[in-house]
């Protein structure tokens, strides 16, 4: 069972302003093109991103495709 959060009237202490971090919302928009592919992978591999992608209440195929991102930028940047 949940328990209810109390609120007081207490003093809060020190506060201080944090400096805004986030990017404006132009630069979270992005404009790469995707292309479709066929690609045939090991039953294991696919029950393995299907196994993690339920437990991180995502899609297999977004994992995939992210570890291939990861793969192609790190060797691009050392080639």
């Amino acid at each position: 069972m949940k328990t209810k959060t109390r609120y007081t009237d207490e003093p809060m202490g020190e506060l201080r302003v944090i400096k805004d971090f986030l990017p404006p919302p132009d630069k979270l928009i992005l404009n790469e093109e995707n292309v479709k592919v066929t690609i045939a992978l090991k039953k294991s591999s696919v029950e393995f991103f299907k196994k993690e992608a339920k437990k991180h209440n995502t899609s297999y195929q977004k994992m995939i495709r992210q570890v291939i991102d990861w793969y192609s930028s790190h060797y691009r940047k050392s080639a």
